[in-house]
């Protein structure tokens, strides 16, 4: 992980704030604002993702930080779920749930192959 000195240089982490940033354009539709369960927990799942991969970048180990990947990716995996239901539900369109979509599966690439590097990897230097 040269060169990478703060989270926010994760290429994982600015995925996943992507995908939070599409979910919250979502989030201020009044139809979806007025599904409070569903809105709670798209919102929850969004905002798990990038706030996981920042908590394990800062623990001391690999396998700790995999282990927050881990959850992050079990978030990125519900937003997907969750534009499912609201696009069932008719809150959001087919293009938005696409959009949604791809980026959900582009952060998950990239994740998935951080978790690997992670679990493949001795520590860095304390």
């Amino acid at each position: 992980m040269k060169g990478v000195w703060r989270f926010q240089d994760l290429v994982a982490w600015q995925l996943a704030d992507q995908l939070r940033q599409v979910v919250i354009g979502y989030l201020a539709k009044d139809s979806l604002k007025r599904d409070y369960k569903l809105h709670a927990q798209l919102s929850d799942a969004a905002s798990s993702g990038p706030k996981n991969i920042a908590e394990g970048f800062g623990r001391k180990s690999h396998r700790e930080f995999a282990r927050f990947c881990h959850i992050a990716r079990g978030s990125e995996e519900e937003v997907i779920d969750s534009l499912i239901e609201a696009r069932q539900k008719r809150y959001i369109t087919d293009v938005e749930l696409d959009r949604g979509d791809h980026s959900a599966r582009k952060a998950l690439k990239v994740l998935n192959r951080l978790i690997a590097y992670l679990e493949s990897t001795p520590n860095w230097p304390n």
